[in-house]
């Protein structure tokens, strides 16, 4: 490990101009590759101590061996050779927007004589047009299939052109009018070039002008008694119709923009984007990328943006909307301005269709991160590299094949609640799960509620332990309840037990094991927001890297326990709370209170509920019914609700 005051410049020898920089390792590769308005104040901040910069920086700089930069003149030049740099170098610790499969595009040969249509996929070419790109490669055959009624272009490949040529005999497509024949001299190069045009505007969204005009001919023909001519248009206005079909109306205006949206957490940050051409979804793609550096949203639209766009400009539409605006909003523009050749809007959906479709984006970004997640867990491999992962970065004798998890959940010290969540070989074990109601602990005390929950549930295995039979089974030996024969499933000791938080809740945990004579049960501590791993005795954390199957496994675990935890505070806190509500209603004893828990199971339902479907529960009249009413309505105008969790984090929050 490198220490960074090593190949920090000398004083005075780094500019203030803009300009783009990129740290070396000790073997020349680049690892990093930044931009800054002001070098000197930018890389003047990598060098400071090293425990005060953010852990993912912090290893860049360790892991750098030498520093270089380039000044150039604007800060569009910056961007351009950021992603240069980018480009060529692949640094290790920028975040890369790689591509998890290939999307299918539609291309025209524009630069041939007798331009191709073709379906493909991969790197783009000079001299081609390309629509797309589109979720599914039979959609757009089918697609194309259609609109070679109305556009008959080529679409053969150059082998059956020439060939055709040479025989002077047209392919089946030629004899079924999906092909004009070019290569027979049926039409003309200009003649076939228009066609070519027309396909390529109806591609690009300018549609209501065919229509129509396909339209007025048909009348046209009708008119004149050409029944023949009017009933072919009439079929080539269905496929055209048919066609747009398969594309959904965002916008009622001729619209032209890319809808970006990022789903993120510490680890990974998933991208969709759904290109809009004319106002219709023309398609869409995902991406989801490791985190690499500590850049908020907005930075990560920024490396985004870059990365789309840079290297292909026919694909830069009038308008971008995205979740946060980059830092420098007007140098985007203007390098995406400059790109285009003409001007590009980049912008944060307020109000109206744009912000309702934005939502639907961030909707499928937040489905592709979560079915990444699962198909990442659920892999046998990974799994088992994830522990030993683990077993390497605490030093345990053995691989933690059964990791316990504990988190604390409450409300400004009330309905204190703990979790304890079970995962055996890296998966779930939702039927071991458990939670506990803190009665031990008066007010606001994670700690203390940490090392209540930690005794009680070791506690019981000890007693289980000594209450229970060893006998043999197929699988290996197992522990028995003497008595009825049926399995112990708590008198397992874990091979790691996990508690939310840091250095005090792991301290809390180990005494409440120390103090119960168990001294071989490792602990450790996943801290929120920095991911880092702490265990007792150590005053610094251990540092997974970023990419760590093993952090993003306890990540996982420690998530998991979150949810359980709130699900099963936000039950009690709403149970407690009808129970106060109720408490004023005359004559309303504990056993209807619960049986109107029971019927609507919220207090919210219980709200939303008339004076006639209050009086169907048991034991309520409509007197009754009418006077709870009133209090709910009582306490609802009272505002008493102020608080509210954050599921992310299991913390309270009020308005």
């Amino acid at each position: 490990m490198a220490v960074p005051a090593s190949y920090r410049p000398a004083p005075g020898t780094i500019p203030t101009q803009p300009g783009v920089y990129r740290f070396r390792d000790s073997r020349g590769r680049v690892i990093y590759v930044g931009k800054a308005k002001n070098l000197r104040s930018r890389l003047s901040s990598y060098f400071a101590d090293v425990r005060g910069l953010h852990p993912r920086t912090a290893s860049m700089v360790t892991t750098g061996a030498s520093v270089e930069w380039t000044v150039v003149r604007t800060e569009v030049e910056a961007l351009q050779l950021e992603y240069s740099w980018i480009k060529e170098f692949d640094p290790r610790f920028n975040v890369k927007y790689r591509d998890d499969k290939s999307y299918p595009w539609l291309a025209v040969t524009t630069g041939e004589e007798f331009p191709r249509v073709m379906v493909g996929r991969g790197a783009k070419k000079k001299g081609v047009r390309y629509f797309g790109p589109y979720s599914h490669a039979w959609a757009i055959r089918e697609t194309v299939d259609q609109l070679l009624r109305v556009f008959p272009m080529r679409s053969c490949s150059n082998g059956v052109f020439k060939r055709a040529q040479q025989v002077g005999r047209p392919c089946l497509l030629g004899y079924i009018d999906k092909c004009s024949a070019p290569c027979v001299g049926a039409v003309s190069a200009e003649e076939h070039r228009r066609i070519v045009d027309d396909f390529c505007d109806f591609m690009a969204g300018n549609t209501a002008a065919f229509l129509k005009r396909v339209e007025r001919e048909m009348y046209a023909a009708s008119e004149a008694m050409d029944f023949e001519k009017a009933a072919r248009l009439r079929d080539d206005l269905g496929a055209l119709n048919r066609s747009l079909e398969k594309q959904a109306v965002v916008f009622n205006d001729a619209t032209d923009a890319d809808v970006i949206a990022l789903a993120e957490d510490p680890l990974e940050v998933a991208v969709q984007i759904f290109y809009v051409r004319g106002g219709r979804i023309r398609g869409q793609r995902g991406w989801v990328a490791d985190r690499t550096d500590e850049g908020d949203t907005s930075q990560l639209v920024e490396d985004f943006l870059l990365q789309l766009y840079a290297g292909e400009p026919d694909s830069i539409p009038r308008e971008v909307l995205v979740p946060a605006l980059p830092p420098d909003t007007g140098t985007m523009e203007q390098l995406l301005s400059g790109m285009r050749g003409a001007k590009v809007a980049i912008r944060v959906p307020q109000r109206g269709d744009k912000k309702s479709l934005q939502e639907t984006v961030a909707k499928n970004a937040a489905q592709a991160l979560m079915l990444h997640k699962t198909k990442r867990a659920s892999d046998l491999t990974t799994r088992n590299k994830a522990l030993e992962e683990i077993q390497l970065a605490l030093g345990l004798d053995e691989v933690p094949l059964r990791i316990e998890c504990y988190d604390v959940s409450n409300l400004q010290g009330t309905e204190v609640v703990a979790s304890m969540v079970v995962f055996e070989d890296g998966l779930p074990r939702k039927g071991e799960y458990r939670r506990f109601v803190i009665r031990g602990v008066d007010g606001q005390n994670d700690v203390a509620s940490m090392h209540e929950v930690i005794t009680r549930r070791f506690r019981r295995l000890l007693d289980e332990q000594a209450r229970s039979t060893e006998v043999s089974t197929d699988s290996g030996p197992m522990l028995v309840d003497p008595d009825t024969g049926r399995p112990r499933k708590f008198a397992y000791a874990p091979g790691l037990v996990v508690v939310d938080g840091g250095p005090p809740q792991v301290s809390a945990a180990r005494q409440a094991l120390a103090e119960l004579g168990i001294d071989d049960i490792p602990v450790c501590g996943l801290a929120k927001r920095l991911e880092e791993v702490w265990v007792p005795d150590d005053e610094d954390p251990v540092i997974l890297p970023r990419t760590s199957e093993g952090l993003y496994l306890l990540q996982r675990i420690r998530d998991e326990a979150h949810r359980f935890a709130i699900t099963h505070h936000r039950g009690r806190r709403s149970r407690t709370m009808v129970e106060s509500v109720l408490d004023d209603v005359p004559g309303l004893g504990e056993v209807r209170r619960k049986a109107l828990l029971r019927h609507f199971g919220s207090l919210k339902k219980l709200r939303l509920a008339e004076v006639d479907e209050i009086a169907l529960v048991p034991g309520i009249g409509p007197a009754t019914a009418a006077a709870i009413k009133g209090a709910v309505a009582v306490q609802e105008g009272s505002g008493k609700t102020g608080t509210r969790i954050n599921t992310a984090t299991g913390e309270i929050e009020e308005d």
